[in-house]
């Protein structure tokens, strides 16, 4: 599934009940998912840490929808490498 899939697909299954929650819950609950991933990354399994991984980007995408934006524009930005050097590796200090 590609970025804007996962973005359209989040929409559907959770859209009006994210809407209705507003940005300022969603930001929170994204935070609550970002301190556990954090916690998979160092205590966990690859498998609880790719579980966290797929609510952060569930999350993500919610609020994008809810902002009107598409995470496939925002993920653009990084298209040709580092967005201040536009270099693959990055040549920034």
């Amino acid at each position: 599934m590609d970025i804007s899939q996962l973005q359209d697909v989040i929409a559907r299954t959770y859209g009006e009940r994210d809407r209705q929650r507003g940005t300022p819950a969603t930001v929170a609950w994204l935070c609550e998912e970002m301190g556990e991933l954090a916690q998979a990354t160092r205590k966990g399994t690859r498998a609880e840490q790719l579980h966290e991984l797929g609510d952060v980007l569930a999350w993500l995408a919610s609020l994008a929808h809810q902002l009107d934006l598409s995470l496939d524009e925002a993920a653009d930005r990084y298209r040709g490498g580092c967005p201040r050097c536009a270099q693959i590796p990055c040549g920034c200090p």
